[in-house]
């Protein structure tokens, strides 16, 4: 007679319980993708009042320095309109690292590292920061449509004021960047001549 044992391995690989997944409405998974999204924007926000202070120091063109400024004060109030959407959606304003910004960010940094004082270095820190610009126009319209769709209006309010700020923002250095690229051309060419 033959005796059935069982092995260990057997007796060791039962089954866990399967876990349950909640399952939720489209709706609600936009909610969730929405306050994701206001998370990662509110950390970008507070990130660039860490770096609007270095690219102004930066800066050669005074005009260059004062937009850098300004659109540090105006920063200040969009993290402030933030945490009003998050008051709003009754959550607490908890930022998410956003990848995106941190990478931006770095770029303009290496700009610093990279060129000497000058007209050259202040084209490139334009450039560095109408990408993060464009990004940030990007995200605020993003979150306003979404916010608009979620009926949660007074937030796309807000949010609509900053991206128009952060349009202006991009207007003003495209402006600069006609003239300081110019600038940083002209000095090229007296130097190589």
């Amino acid at each position: 007679m033959r005796t059935t044992t069982k092995s260990k391995t057997a007796v060791s690989m039962k089954r866990a319980p399967a876990k349950t997944k909640t399952i939720k409405s489209s709706k609600e998974n936009l909610e969730d993708i929405f306050e994701d999204q206001l998370r990662d924007i509110y950390w970008a926000e507070k990130h660039l009042v860490k770096a609007l202070p270095k690219m102004a120091r930066a800066a050669f063109n005074d005009e260059l320095k004062n937009a850098f400024n300004t659109h540090l004060d105006e920063t200040r109030i969009q993290v402030t309109r933030l945490e009003k959407c998050f008051e709003l959606l009754e959550k607490k304003a908890v930022a998410k690292k956003c990848e995106a910004m941190e990478g931006l960010v770095e770029e303009g940094e290496e700009v610093i590292e990279e060129y000497d004082e000058g007209h050259a270095r202040d084209a490139a820190l334009i450039a560095a920061a109408q990408k993060v610009e464009h990004y940030e126009i990007s995200a605020y319209g993003t979150l306003r449509t979404m916010a608009n769709v979620l009926g949660k209006v007074q937030c796309a309010q807000l949010l609509e004021e900053t991206k128009d700020e952060e349009a202006q923002a991009d207007l003003k250095l495209t402006k600069l960047a006609g003239r300081i690229n110019q600038l940083a051309a002209e000095l090229e060419e007296e130097e190589v001549e």
